[in-house]
Order: C-alpha cells, then sequence, then structure tokens
C-alpha cells in the first residue's frame, strides 16, 4: 500500500494525490498537520529535508516533490503518462511550465491571499504575482482552444499537474468564467472516473480549522 504524506490544502499534494487515485493505484493518505508545524518536526524531515510535501513512500523507496511522485505513479501503473516517446516529452513539457508559470504561481499567491495573516499580505506582490498567473493561464486557455487535454485527447499527468490549484474555492485570482476553454478542461477532468475534489480526497481543509 503505497502511503502518501499530505493534507487537503496543498495544490502540490493534490496532484500527487489525484494521480494515484486516478492510475487506480492502491494508496492511503496520511495527514501531516502542516498549519501546526507538522512539515517541520525531526520525524517529517527524516523523510525529506525540504520539509514539504507530498512525500510518498512505496515500501523501502520514499520520493518527494509532487512531479516526481506523478512520473513514478504513472511510469508504475502504465496509466496518464502519454503512449510514446514523443507524448511523454510534451507530457513533461507542460509538466515543467506547470512548476514554473501557474503551481509555482498559484500556490504562493492563494496562500498569501488566504492563510497568511492580512497584516503580512503585501498588494504589490499580489498584484504582480496575479499578472504572471493570468500570463500563465492565457498559455493553457490557447492551447486548450486546440486540443481536449494539454497533449492531445488524453488526460495525462500534465493535466493533473497544471489543473491542480485551479479546483480550489479559497480566491486567488482565478475565475473559470473568463477561461472556456479551461472551464470545459476542468469540466473533462472531473468527469474522468474516481476524480474527487481536493478537500475530499485528502485530509484537511480550512473548514477543519475553523
Amino acid at each position: 500500500m503505497i502511503k502518501l504524506h499530505c493534507f487537503g490544502e496543498s495544490g502540490n499534494a493534490y496532484k500527487a494525490a489525484l494521480t494515484l487515485e486516478l492510475s487506480e493505484a492502491e494508496w492511503e493518505p496520511v495527514y501531516v498537520d502542516f498549519f501546526n508545524g507538522g512539515a517541520r518536526t525531526d520525524e517529517f524531515k527524516a523523510l525529506n529535508v525540504m520539509g514539504e510535501v507530498p512525500v510518498m513512500e512505496d515500501g523501502d523507496l520514499v520520493l518527494t516533490q509532487s512531479g516526481v511522485i506523478q512520473d513514478y505513479v504513472s511510469s508504475k501503473t502504465g496509466k496518464l503518462g502519454g503512449r510514446s516517446a514523443a507524448e511523454r516529452r510534451d507530457v513533461l513539457r507542460w509538466m515543467f511550465f506547470d512548476n514554473h508559470k501557474i503551481s509555482g504561481v498559484a500556490g504562493g499567491l492563494r496562500f498569501m491571499m488566504n492563510f497568511m495573516p492580512e497584516e503580512r499580505r503585501n498588494a504589490d506582490v499580489i498584484a504582480f504575482q496575479s499578472a504572471r498567473l493570468m500570463g500563465g493561464l492565457k498559455v493553457i486557455e490557447t492551447q486548450l482552444s486546440d486540443t481536449k487535454f494539454l497533449t492531445g485527447a488524453d488526460l495525462t499527468i500534465a493535466d493533473i499537474a497544471c489543473s491542480g490549484y485551479l479546483f480550489y474555492p479559497e480566491p486567488f485570482g482565478f475565475d473559470r468564467a473568463d477561461f472556456p476553454h479551461i472551464d470545459a478542461w476542468l469540466s473533462a477532468i472531473e468527469a474522468t472516473p474516481r476524480w474527487k475534489h481536493p478537500y475530499d480526497l485528502m485530509p484537511g481543509s480550512p473548514a477543519d480549522r475553523s
């Protein structure tokens, strides 16, 4: 049984969890109480020196970083990774794009706007990061005007990576109604058998801390 150390509010953990779920892997979540220092304990850092989720344990194998976990699960199950070497390279291309232009921006922006104390929020930083995120989303919107999913007709881990943060309800400048092709894409992902919302797939949500 694969174990995934995660918590519901983490978009990066959601990418790994949803990859496990949609690939029909046998897995279980292990809750990390991130907001109370759960990722900073000596025990957790023995698993991941970076002090971040997700962390995946498959027997003696320990992997960190969502993209690495997604690649491992895809390779192990033979699902969601493309059907050829060329398709796999395209999958990786979009995952690297996500890391730099989508999740790498949306994660910090969402945290600042929803989980950081209001007195520590910086309006200029929020405006700058929001503009960066909109730029990345426009690229995805353009791609999806030609293809159902990012790399063609089939759902891959690239779609899971790039969409991970876009399913969260907390406001961070993204509105599906502003991006009709992204809206249709997210609906297609939601219609995939076994898809679950992040707060249904992993333990932990803002409601649990209110």
